[in-house]
């Protein structure tokens, strides 16, 4: 340390270790980006193709900026505010936004914790309140909004945020939410209380624990019949696809949201760790391992969605089995779901006008 550096920056403390540093940008970077958006991407851009742009944009784009940040926190050893004041006077509003941007961000991350919790607290019981419809107030059936939907989109919308029917009408309060929004906020202050003495011992369960919880979803769901043709679409690229440019847009702006770009929050975390630091192995081990986070995220995901299209294609050709038994009088055990494909060939070459007048569901399990 040189003598004449500011003594608040002499000061400054230091993580304790340097797998608490590691851990607190991981669990920073690691995010609704990484377990929620990115297989949504995949989904929307037709599985493995979204992958191709997603790692050349994360060699040419996030590696090099993450190494930045970590670089210019290690070394000026302020927060990002005052980083981007000792660059240049000129650059300091970089630092602002930095933090308006991480502020916004706060708001919804909490709002969504928010309802984590919510939900935590109803599923201490049995059954759970979002598995079957609640009986009417007459005691003749269940409730005709959650028939028309279904039990989870009833809960979430009629008991979780009691939405009105449309923008212009004001709705009531809701005072189990703010109770949950309260009680984010003071974990997240509990979590801070200290700086980063209680943020190195915090992080030890707030980063591993959603890898077990990941964990123990992956297991189930790789048990579930038809995991492996949700696996085979999000490893399966449809080469297509990349010459769509919103796919490398969509894969670019995924980079700086899942790895926490410009938020501020890296700057100020890397400020903690000791100047001779080697930064660029640590931009390296957090940014493979958000990759491997979104990955690992997503595999689980995509089994159960091949599970449910399964399942959907299955009671599609069943329906179709019923049509085709009771139109053609054969024996209700001739038509299974494995030989469908080789009777509705048979009818459809001897009989087309009837196999065309029994108005047969299409039966595509990429469309489910």
């Amino acid at each position: 340390m040189q003598d004449d550096e500011p003594k608040d920056i002499a000061e400054r403390p230091q993580w304790d270790n340097q797998v608490q540093y590691l851990l607190t940008c991981i669990g920073f970077t690691v995010g609704l980006g990484s377990v929620w958006r990115f297989p949504y991407l995949c989904q929307t851009y037709g599985g493995g193709a979204f992958l191709i742009p997603y790692a050349i944009a994360l060699v040419f784009e996030g590696l090099p900026l993450l190494h930045i940040e970590l670089a210019i926190g290690q070394r000026l050893r302020m927060g990002s505010i005052g980083v981007w004041n000792s660059i240049s006077p000129y650059m300091g509003g970089l630092g602002v936004a930095s933090l308006a941007v991480s502020f916004l961000i706060s708001l919804f991350y909490n709002m969504i914790i928010a309802w984590i919790l919510w939900y935590l607290f109803h599923s201490f019981q049995s059954p759970l309140p979002w598995r079957d419809c609640p009986i009417n107030l007459n005691h003749t059936g269940y409730e005709s909004e959650c028939e028309k939907a279904s039990a989870v989109n009833y809960f979430w919308y009629r008991e979780t945020l009691n939405i009105t029917p449309n923008i212009e009408t004001s709705g009531s309060f809701q005072w189990w939410l703010v109770l949950c929004l309260a009680t984010a906020w003071c974990l997240v202050y509990i979590c801070f209380i200290r700086g980063i003495e209680t943020i190195g011992k915090a992080i030890y369960v707030t980063v591993t624990f959603p890898y077990l919880v990941l964990t123990i979803f992956l297991i189930r769901s790789l048990t579930l019949p038809g995991a492996t043709d949700g696996l085979i679409y999000l490893f399966t690229p449809d080469w297509e696809t990349l010459k769509n440019p919103d796919v490398w847009l969509d894969a670019s702006t995924q980079i700086f949201f899942s790895l926490s770009l410009a938020f501020g929050g890296l700057i100020a975390f890397s400020s903690y760790s000791v100047q001779k630091n080697d930064c660029e192995r640590d931009a390296l081990i957090v940014g493979f391992m958000n990759s491997f986070t979104s990955i690992y995220a997503s595999i689980p995901i995509f089994a159960i969605l091949g599970f449910k299209a399964n399942e959907n294609f299955n009671k599609c050709r069943n329906w179709n089995i019923l049509r085709l038994t009771n139109s053609f009088n054969i024996g209700d055990e001739n038509i299974t779901l494995e030989n469908y494909d080789d009777w509705f060939n048979h009818f459809n070459n001897t009989d087309p006008s009837e196999v065309e007048s029994l108005n047969l569901k299409t039966c595509n399990l990429q469309t489910f």
